[in-house]
């Protein structure tokens, strides 16, 4: 058996087919028929069946490609650590984050790290609730994630890189813009664009909701930050973000809340974390984690 054998039966396994799990891998079909039987014929088990919705693996597959994935994680991070010098990072670096968090700062980490390490590739996972994050956790296929919470597992170190400070998004022409900052109980009685029911954001709008006694009318769900901001800015509802993710060009319609809504920003990595994740959490560090880096009401 071969990891790029595993890694052949890990992508039919996302892709559910052949064709294109081989598009994915940027190889020949046969190639990858062939692996898939050859490794099949040397378990002695049959990792996938065929349904009409595409190839799934077996009971005994699910098994095989947990620990698969773990190898394939495992050999990735090795290569990486032995090919790190003070001039070259190469390999792969994969970050899930926690959605709403750090959506101005890891991009301009991700983006120094890439011109210092331009041969590394890395993947990024803004998952909307922590239940999918820990499941990519427990698979063992994230070097790094960003999250508002300390992680408690074994193994995983948790480095507070700052805090997220939470503001109001207010429609143009909104009564509240004339204030700089907004008393939460003020917002009694506006219609409120929400997010997905299972998302961390949607838990932090609600508790502050309820310890506010406010009791909201709904407008809106939507699963992404950026997408309640311009919902909030055409006058559909008011709405509730981390400052970092007000988009560019909609900042004169935020403005910070009384009492102050934040939540801390922990950088989870393993315990003797390899050189790309290392190298990423410095530049974490060295980003701004406060409100006032990204809002300045115009007066």
């Amino acid at each position: 058996m071969s990891l790029r054998q595993y890694e052949y039966a890990l992508a039919v396994a996302e892709e559910g087919s052949v064709t294109a799990a081989a598009e994915l891998l940027r190889v020949a079909q046969p190639s990858v028929s062939q692996q898939i039987r050859s490794l099949e014929r040397e378990l002695g088990v049959k990792l996938f069946t065929r349904t009409p919705t595409g190839l799934v693996p077996t009971k005994i597959g699910r098994a095989f490609l947990r620990e698969a994935e773990v190898a394939v994680s495992a050999s990735r991070r090795a290569r990486a650590t032995a090919r790190a010098g003070a001039d070259e990072l190469v390999g792969e670096l994969v970050v899930a984050v926690q959605m709403g968090l750090g959506t101005r700062q890891l991009p301009a980490a991700l983006g120094a790290l890439r011109r210092h390490f331009p041969r590394l590739e890395v993947t990024v996972f803004e998952e909307p609730n922590p239940a999918e994050l820990e499941r990519l956790g427990r698979r063992d296929v994230v070097d790094l994630a960003l999250v508002a919470l300390p992680c408690e597992e074994n193994g995983v170190a948790a480095h507070h890189l700052g805090d997220e400070e939470f503001v109001v998004v207010l429609g143009a022409g909104h009564r509240l813009l004339a204030k700089d900052q907004v008393d939460l109980r003020e917002l009694e009685g506006e219609p409120w664009v929400r997010f997905d029911r299972d998302s961390a954001l949607d838990a932090v709008l609600r508790d502050v909701l309820r310890d506010h006694g406010l009791t909201p009318t709904t407008i809106a769900r939507v699963s992404q930050a950026a997408t309640a901001v311009r919902w909030a800015s055409h006058g559909l509802g008011v709405t509730l973000v981390p400052a970092s993710a007000v988009p560019h060009g909609h900042e004169h319609l935020a403005r910070p809340v009384s009492p102050v809504v934040s939540q801390p920003v922990v950088a989870a990595i393993r315990r003797g974390a390899g050189p790309a994740e290392t190298a990423l959490l410095e530049l974490l560090l060295q980003e701004t984690w406060h409100k006032s880096a990204f809002y300045a009401p115009v007066t």
